[in-house]
């Protein structure tokens, strides 16, 4: 690995502002290899090096992915003047990574969502020729029958003639039901039911490939991911077999 700035280390790692950090390393807190340093300006491999602050060993790391469950009312954006984004959720540490999400959700979806800093991974994660499964929990005014059932493994041509691949549509009872998609298009998923005459009442992302919401999280919770789950994202989620 390339040799970097120590000030700039620990900003990457997201524990504090540029200034915030030069303090901490010209007061002394910052040891090198257990050797104590005062020079922000000094350059180190992080590979090579151990790095820690008031004794505490750090893990520096280029990429970051992390596990939100957007709750309804925030919009999928890095920022905007007029409403509440998905990274006003995040404490300041974690403002401070360049965080942004991997696709979107309306507004007024709930699920899973995942945030990265890393562009390759969200453009595998999104791009339609990778078909990752997007799977989503819908309620909608109205019973999904067999027949749609059938229209959506077809694939559907929406009203404004674009098509769609063919999706999953798993009938739960009532108005509930299972939908899943290998493509992003715009409020696809509402789209498509509202084609059938079922309206959707509330929409929640339940997975992306294999990965799964993680329910303790609650609305505006957020987790980091290890790189088993990541691989995750990338394999087809089975289905659970009942007892």
């Amino acid at each position: 690995m390339a040799t970097m700035r120590l000030d700039k280390l620990l900003c990457d790692l997201g524990l504090g502002s540029r200034r915030e950090v030069r303090d901490w390393i010209r007061a002394g807190r910052v040891s090198i290899d257990g050797t104590p340093v005062r020079s922000p300006e000094l350059k180190l491999d992080p590979a090579s090096c151990s790095v820690s602050l008031d004794g505490k060993a750090l893990r520096y790391q280029v990429d970051h992915y992390y596990m939100m469950d957007k709750p309804v009312g925030v919009i999928t954006a890095t920022e905007d003047p007029a409403q509440k984004t998905v990274l006003d959720l995040l404490p300041p540490e974690l403002q401070r990574l360049g965080l942004f999400p991997v696709g979107r959700l309306d507004k007024d979806t709930s699920g899973l969502l995942i945030l990265t800093n890393d562009g390759d991974f969200s453009h595998r994660v999104t791009a339609p020729k990778a078909g990752v499964e997007k799977r989503y929990l819908a309620e909608v005014d109205g019973i999904p029958d067999a027949d749609d059932v059938s229209a959506f493994a077809a694939g559907l041509i929406l009203g404004d003639g674009t098509k769609c691949l063919p999706a999953g549509l798993e009938c739960l009872g009532g108005g509930r039901c299972i939908v899943t998609v290998q493509e992003g298009k715009y409020h696809q998923v509402k789209r498509m039911l509202a084609s059938r005459g079922k309206p959707v009442l509330s929409l929640r992302r339940l997975s992306i490939g294999a990965l799964e919401l993680d329910e303790t999280l609650g609305p505006g919770g957020i987790r980091e991911l290890d790189q088993q789950e990541l691989c995750t994202v990338f394999l087809d989620r089975k289905p659970k077999t009942k007892a």
